[in-house]
């Protein structure tokens, strides 16, 4: 079958974006290049011709060799390659600085690890081109999923076939329970990943962190009607009846830091000094909130109720011991 012939209204389109390709294609053979646009091979001859006598006006106001674009003829009328030699005008569009480059790549690396973005040869190609269009070349950046590796691989495997997974969880208080779980969906949080799925033990949803579960094993048994009707939000972390609350003092400017921590709607209290708040928020239990001080050490101080202030401090002396130091009772 003959390509159909192009419309007018077609032709400033096809000619647009037609550049562009031939720079990303460097010795296209026009046969390619007709068939990836759905033109004739004559088409795409006249139009390769037609770029090479367009340009933009020099300094002078003339169209001077250096203000055209401009092929390797040999290899066109020879070969039947399309090789652009010199371009003008595409060349001097913004680029990306090398560490932009590199903070994207970063993120799409993210996004090819989630199990929904079945598509990596897209997100591999979407890479390159940004590797390409930066004004140098990134610096190399991969994104650590922190030895879960072996883990991630069943999961997404599970999500996507929609089957039951089951595993040994170990809870942040130590204990390990046998969990059968139709999993939802796979989130990240800073440095660590977490699944969210229906947990058939608790019969609602609940969400565990990967580099806590063992000995998973995925099944052969659909997820069951239950976790079809669930509507995950977009938060990671939902506040229930059984969370506990916690008074903190922390910098202003680190208050996003606490994240889903916070129930939306929070309203913060000026704080006992200058630059600081006061504001409420809810954990499951005081393990997580000695995690989350350790992590945000010198920004959060914890302030109400005693039995927080006291785990955290406890908690905090017995790391200190380790190291052989000690601390006064009230400088924690």
């Amino acid at each position: 079958m003959s390509a159909r012939p192009l419309q007018a209204q077609d032709k400033l389109a096809f000619l647009l974006s037609l550049v562009p390709y031939l720079i990303d294609h460097d010795g296209v053979s026009v046969a390619a290049a007709a068939a990836q646009f759905g033109v004739s091979e004559q088409e795409m001859r006249t139009a390769v011709e037609l770029i090479a006598v367009s340009g933009i006006p020099g300094g002078s106001g003339q169209y001077q060799h250096g203000d055209l674009f401009d092929i390797d003829w040999d290899e066109f009328e020879e070969n039947g390659r399309i090789i652009l030699t010199h371009s003008v005008a595409i060349d001097e569009a913004p680029r990306f600085s090398a560490r932009e480059a590199a903070a994207l790549i970063a993120g799409l690396q993210y996004l090819s690890a989630l199990p929904e973005n079945g598509d990596r040869a897209a997100l591999a190609s979407l890479t390159a081109k940004l590797a390409r269009g930066a004004s140098s070349a990134p610096s190399p950046v991969a994104v650590s999923v922190r030895g879960i590796e072996d883990a991630l691989a069943p999961l997404r495997d599970a999500v996507v076939r929609h089957v039951q997974v089951e595993f040994d969880y170990r809870d942040a208080q130590g204990e390990t329970e046998h969990r059968t779980v139709d999993p939802l969906r796979l989130d990240s949080d800073d440095e660590s990943w977490y699944l969210r799925g229906w947990d058939h033990l608790r019969e609602a949803v609940r969400t565990f962190r990967l580099d806590r579960m063992s000995g998973i094993a995925v099944s052969d048994r659909a997820v069951t009607p239950a976790s079809g009707e669930v509507t995950l939000p977009d938060v990671l972390f939902e506040t229930s009846s059984t969370d506990l609350t916690v008074v903190v003092e922390v910098a202003e400017a680190a208050l996003p830091l606490l994240g889903d921590y916070l129930p939306e709607g929070t309203r913060t209290q000026p704080g006992r000094g200058p630059g600081l708040v006061q504001a409420t928020m809810r954990v499951g239990h005081y393990a997580g909130l000695k995690r989350l001080v350790a992590r945000l050490a010198g920004m959060v101080t914890v302030l109400a109720p005693d039995d927080a202030r006291a785990a955290v401090a406890d908690w905090a002396r017995a790391g200190l011991a380790e190291y052989g130091e000690s601390t006064e009772e009230g400088s924690l």
